[in-house]
């Protein structure tokens, strides 16, 4: 994913492109400050990024002053971080469709389904508290590709999905993306309760989860948000 002709540029370029991808739109002294570089550089940085076409920024008004300029991710550099195996997994799901149906693409998935239960428990099956497993589901999605990471909310948790290395096969068979939340759910156990409240297929960023504690009042459902964020905010 390097920029230019590599070395120690390269590598800066990398870094910044992942902090947005992580964190959204950022500013470039925010992005200075994340990465241990003066704002000068930062801002040098995000220049160069947006000539190569990887960066766009937005200016935001903040009281009195000049507007401060949000940098975002452009469509290419989203598509900087690998959709993995994109063309042949689409070519594969439609020649299932088409050839056998989709009832024969619904069997596959849930195949899929089972093996991914399968190991995902096994993965898990040390971490007893709700907290632990959630950050081991995480670290399995991390590996995965899918720059996950965790962090505690006021009701519970939040799994952070900044990256979808499927997206595409999950755009031309959505059931990737019902079946991930049954695992999720079926991983953690029926002492959690799992929605999901940020959708990339929606139109989000990125996928996230709200985690929270089964209770006596509290049923587990398969409703999910569809619409990129549910009333509750989630920052970062």
């Amino acid at each position: 994913m390097g920029l230019g002709n590599g070395g120690r540029s390269s590598a800066a370029a990398d870094r910044l492109l992942g902090l947005i991808k992580r964190r959204g739109p950022q500013r470039a002294r925010d992005l200075s400050r994340a990465l241990g570089i003066t704002a000068e550089a930062a801002r040098q940085q995000v220049l160069q990024l947006r000539e190569a076409g990887l960066v766009s920024s937005e200016a935001q008004k903040r009281g009195i002053g000049r507007p401060s300029h949000l940098w975002s991710l452009t469509a290419a550099g989203h598509a900087r971080f690998p959709d993995t195996h994109a063309e042949l997994t689409v070519q594969l799901i439609d020649a299932i469709r088409g050839t056998f149906g989709a009832g024969a693409l619904d069997r596959v998935i849930r195949g899929r389904e089972s093996e991914m239960r399968r190991a995902y428990r096994a993965a898990l099956e040390t971490a007893r508290s709700l907290e632990a497993r959630v950050a081991a589901l995480a670290e399995i999605r991390a590996r995965e590709g899918y720059m996950a990471e965790w962090r505690k909310d006021r009701d519970g948790f939040l799994l952070l999905e900044n990256h979808c290395p499927i997206c595409t096969a999950a755009a031309a068979c959505q059931g990737l993306c019902r079946s991930e939340l049954e695992i999720f759910r079926d991983a953690l156990g029926p002492a959690a309760v799992v929605e999901r409240i940020e959708h990339i297929l929606a139109g989000a960023r990125r996928c996230a989860y709200r985690i929270t504690r089964a209770g006596p009042h509290k049923r587990r459902s398969s409703k999910e948000t569809t619409h990129g964020l549910d009333r509750r905010a989630v920052g970062g």
